[in-house]
């Protein structure tokens, strides 16, 4: 009976205070803190589960810089997802639908936050496979290939703290979601007194107050809040990713146009400084090259500068022996380049980089409206002089959509896992029991007996497939690597066993009377995981090979002290060819080029990175945020974009970078990637 007094005089008090007014909203304040706690752990556990790439600049970052850019950017990504569910909880509603409108309200706050969460839990352990936040580009790639989902599960497989994490957020969040009174209480007879006029106020609030916080500025004339603004709060790009979270790169990259012109020159004054046009004055006969030489460009997917022990000298005590024996032989009888770089970080970026010298900017050029320009190749262009072309992927036909681009860019044939079974009777051992895709040494050897059948001259591209998550190599060989392997790491049998694949892709090439007529040039299609510090860095992240090997011994063998990028194969083999005809290529002619004029371009969190000499800048797109002598500080220690000395060089640089950027965005903009 007591116990009843109790409550009734409880009863009695909330019908009588005026604070019930105040109840939704501060259940909406509440809840939404609740968000803001589970952002904050998600961040621990980004910067945890990539601690080896952080730990080293982590005394140079400002942490309350920090700390405050990840408010700005979890309130965009907060407001964002939960506007739906404020605005219902704040709205003014007949009684008889208060409890549908909390039933309805808890399930959009549940459903949408859990997957916010786990956005951003998944890509912790992702980030090491992308060095940035997923953005929406990643289901445009899973609607051309659910490949792309191996990275991700097999990124995630060790990082088992991240599901128990999610769980507990989750789990917590259905514990204490704190829900609001429900109006007429049962011991009130009506609603307070201007009870509607109340939610209306905090609905007129919560407008400006959501699009502030939404855009990231109180200013409606500035720019919105976008992915590169993160680096504003940090010191390196690849520190970006622990300001932003995933939910808002998400939002951002479905919101923003991919391509636009920035204008920094006046229309005609961009081409003075930067023209991707090359053989603007050819003498030639149209349609024709000085050289009948065959072409192979071997991409090996996911092969880093790292694996390779002779771009790597000084590691381990100078002892390092990597992990590719072949390639380290084959350098020694190869042009190959002290400093050499990819132009993205995934895979996606590298096809259309080596093959047809279009870089990666803000977004994969692959899954941009832009793909359906007008493109060409080194195949296309060829293709006009009589040659034969082809590409060989050994993955399941459709695979990544570069069965698509290939033939957009010119290749006028394409080998993949289908033909290969219908053909393997080609292959000494044509046995495979890899479902996902056809092992390398079986393909190789494919590609080297389907070749053989080429009219010649000819170009082709060859995709190694096997050296990919989960890593996983022939039964066979499983003991052998064992016995040589320096650990049980499976990607380190995997890096051997691709390795082993390309002897012996070369022992049966020499075999062939077009050998000693072909130039092999031999790349990967991005960097890959990486062991030491050294990879990374904003420079180490994009270290790729690019050797070119010349049986005939017209390109000598040697070691350039320049700068190379994956956007500089197709330029560099035409002009070699002595190609007759104008094209578009965003690289450079290194064979022709001086070493001191070869430059490198990249961009990655916002953050555009150009090489030039012995010096990089990285640029937003409206300033530089840093300047550095990287072949004396490799890790981009000492800022040098104050000093007086180098205002000039760094001016230049700046000026450079600009009509690169300026040129590509125009020609993306204007469909003008060939010359017509």
């Amino acid at each position: 009976m007591a116990k009843k007094s109790v409550y009734s005089r409880l009863q009695k008090c909330l019908s009588e205070t005026k604070a019930i007014y105040l109840t939704p909203l501060v259940t909406v304040l509440l809840n939404v803190f609740l968000v803001y706690i589970a952002y904050g752990i998600c961040r621990l556990m980004f910067v945890y589960s990539n601690w080896d790439t952080y730990e080293p600049t982590f005394e140079n970052l400002s942490l309350w810089k920090v700390f405050w850019g990840a408010f700005v950017f979890d309130t965009s990504a907060i407001l964002s997802t939960n506007a739906l569910y404020i605005v219902l909880m704040l709205l003014p509603l007949a009684a008889k639908y208060e409890r549908f409108r909390q039933h309805l309200c808890f399930y959009i706050f549940f459903i949408i936050n859990s997957i916010a969460i786990i956005t951003n839990l998944a890509d912790a352990g992702y980030f090491a496979f992308t060095g940035r936040r997923t953005t929406i580009t990643f289901f445009r790639e899973l609607s051309n290939d659910t490949s792309v989902l191996l990275p991700l599960a097999t990124s995630l497989k060790p990082h088992w703290y991240l599901f128990i994490t999610a769980f507990a957020i989750i789990q917590t969040w259905a514990l204490i979601y704190v829900r609001a009174w429900i109006y007429p209480l049962p011991f009130a007879k009506k609603r307070p007194k201007n009870y509607n006029k109340f939610l209306i106020a905090c609905i007129l609030i919560f407008i400006p107050v959501c699009v502030t916080g939404v855009r990231g500025t109180l200013l409606p004339t500035a720019q919105e809040l976008s992915l590169s603004d993160a680096n504003k709060y940090v010191n390196r790009p690849k520190e970006a990713a622990i300001v932003l979270n995933t939910p808002f790169s998400f939002i951002r990259s479905m919101e923003k146009d991919v391509f636009y012109n920035p204008h920094y020159f006046a229309e005609g004054e961009v081409e003075k400084i930067y023209s991707p046009l090359h053989n603007q004055n050819a003498k030639g006969a149209p349609n024709t090259v000085q050289k009948q030489r065959n072409i192979v460009v071997l991409i090996v997917k996911d092969l880093s500068r790292e694996y390779i022990a002779k771009y790597n000298w000084g590691f381990d005590g100078e002892v390092y022996q990597g992990y590719t024996p072949f390639l380290d032989e084959l350098m020694d009888k190869s042009l190959t380049f002290d400093k050499t770089f990819a132009n993205g970080r995934k895979g996606i970026d590298g096809l259309p980089a080596v093959l047809s010298s279009i870089p990666f900017f803000v977004e994969p050029f692959l899954l941009t409206p832009a793909a359906n320009n007008e493109i060409t190749s080194l195949a296309g262009e060829l293709n006009k002089c009589g040659f034969h072309s082809a590409f060989f992927y050994g993955a399941k036909n459709g695979s990544m959509g570069y069965d698509a681009y290939t033939k957009a860019a010119g290749f006028k044939e394409y080998y993949g896992m289908n033909e290969y079974k219908t053909e393997k009777h080609l292959v000494q051992n044509g046995d495979n029991d890899n479902s996902k895709a056809v092992w390398d040494e079986q393909f190789l050897d494919y590609a080297v007996a389907k070749m053989s059948q080429m009219k010649q001259p000819f170009v082709t591209s060859i995709m190694t497939s096997s050296l990919t998550a989960p890593y996983r190599i022939p039964e066979k060989y499983e003991e052998a690597f064992d016995t040589i392997s320096l650990d049980d790491d499976p990607l380190h049998k995997c890096i051997r066993y691709t390795d082993l694949s390309l002897r012996k892709f070369f022992d049966a090439a020499k075999r062939q009377p077009w050998y000693k007529k072909t130039v092999f040039v031999i790349t990967s299609d991005r960097n890959n995981s990486y062991d030491h510090q050294e990879y990374a860095t904003d420079l180490g992240v994009f270290g790729a090979p690019i050797i070119i090997f010349d049986p005939s011994g017209d390109i000598p063998a040697m070691r350039k002290d320049c700068i190379a990028q994956q956007t500089d194969i197709m330029p560099t083999m035409l002009q070699y060819l002595g190609y007759s005809n104008p094209y578009v290529a965003f690289g450079k002619d290194i064979l022709g080029t001086s070493e001191a004029d070869t430059w490198a371009v990249n961009y990655n969190n916002g953050v555009y990175q150009y090489m030039k000499g012995e010096y990089v800048i990285q640029y937003d797109g409206q300033n530089i945020l840093g300047a550095y002598n990287y072949k004396h500080d490799w890790f981009l220690t000492k800022n040098l974009k104050n000093k007086n000395k180098y205002a000039a060089l760094f001016k230049d640089m700046e000026r450079q970078l600009k009509a690169i950027i300026q040129s590509y965005m125009q020609r993306m903009e204007n469909d003008a990637l060939v010359v017509k």
